[in-house]
């Protein structure tokens, strides 16, 4: 079998998945996008690609022959690269969130519903070894029924919202915190086997970065209610002061709860069994899988993005559906853009429409 051909656009992100795809054996990257030119020459050093397999316009990458798109540019690009990907009979593999608009959400869902290509959305907060233990835990109903969860994802990176020196606006300026929910309410989801019904949020003040944008807005807060009766509460910010960035998740069920830590991907966890536990007890919570192979060292978040393209590769070549497919990915997108419009309205409840079923 010849190797599937990958092209990467968008070199910051996109070439952390390149790695992952230049060391496995059954594929290879023969094509770059970016419009750093910079950038773009030394990425191309680096996985030995010739000047005729580097482009700074999009339309002439999309349009080269090869069979896996890995997109990694700002999300307000994505609903338009990834429908001329699909309709390039490319399979796809998108960077969170997969768009920024329920426009743009319904755009990429028609183009793989027409098409029979693969479609992923590359949220590897899911594939954190701690999410899969929790989804383990859950799943053999030890805390019993899932009443109510929660999750914060507080990563602050004031210097992509705002240029301290050039007072450039970045295009995060223009992210409303709760838009990027994905590696909050993802986790969530997948571990809960659910998806959400209706959406309200609070959360529009802007003091630490004033006059820059939604995306400085300081914190939101949003309730989401899901289709088996489920509460989830996500806390987001983008400016926030915390050190290292806040990714956790709790869950409450009607036989106990579970929990990782605060502390970065590393962490301890808390845990309690109903029936089995006087109290609380701990579990260690990591990133990366103990068991893992060393190759799976080579992208980022631990070895999560290693079986998040193993799994994404498995369904090109079993022809199965993506772990994260297009239904899933609009199930961690679609609720915080509702959720952002519920908080420009004054907190309403709003219902927050499943795209892709």
């Amino acid at each position: 079998m010849s190797k599937l051909k990958v092209g990467l656009v968008g070199i910051g992100r996109g070439t952390a998945y390149g790695h992952i795809f230049a060391n496995n054996p059954k594929t290879v990257v023969t094509a770059l996008c970016d419009i750093n030119e910079a950038s773009l020459e030394q990425s191309g050093k680096d996985f030995n690609l010739k000047d005729s397999q580097l482009f700074t316009s999009y339309d002439d990458f999309i349009n080269q022959d090869f069979d896996i798109a890995v997109i990694g540019t700002p999300i307000p690009q994505h609903a338009e690269q990834v429908v001329k990907a699909i309709k390039s009979n490319k399979h796809v593999l998108c960077e969170v969130t997969a768009a920024d608009t329920i426009e743009g959400c319904q755009k990429i869902v028609d183009a793989v519903r027409s098409s029979d290509r693969k479609y992923m959305l590359a949220e590897n907060c899911n594939y954190m070894y701690f999410v899969r233990q929790m989804k383990e835990i859950v799943d053999q109903g030890k805390i019993g029924k899932i009443l109510y969860a929660e999750a914060e994802y507080v990563h602050e990176i004031r210097h992509l919202v705002l240029d301290s020196d050039t007072q450039e606006k970045k295009w995060r300026a223009q992210r409303a915190p709760i838009h990027y929910c994905s590696h909050s309410l993802g986790p969530i989801l997948y571990i809960m086997d659910d998806y959400v019904v209706k959406a309200t949020c609070m959360g529009k003040n802007v003091n630490i970065i004033p006059n820059v944008g939604v995306g400085a807005i300081d914190y939101q807060v949003a309730l989401f209610e899901t289709s088996k009766g489920a509460v989830i509460k996500v806390l987001r910010s983008s400016v926030l002061s915390v050190k290292p960035p806040l990714c956790h998740y709790e869950l409450y069920g009607t036989k106990g709860f579970i929990e990782n830590g605060y502390d970065g991907y590393n962490n301890t966890g808390r845990m309690y069994f109903e029936g089995e536990d006087v109290t609380a007890r701990e579990f260690k919570c990591f990133a990366s899988d103990p068991d893992a192979p060393e190759e799976a060292k080579l992208g980022g978040h631990g070895t999560s993005e290693y079986y998040l393209v193993k799994d994404f590769l498995d369904s090109i070549e079993n022809d199965t559906t993506p772990p994260i497919d297009i239904v899933k990915a609009m199930d961690m997108t679609v609720p915080g853009i509702i959720a952002h419009e519920a908080a420009m309205k004054g907190n309403v409840w709003l219902d927050v429409p499943r795209l892709g079923v």
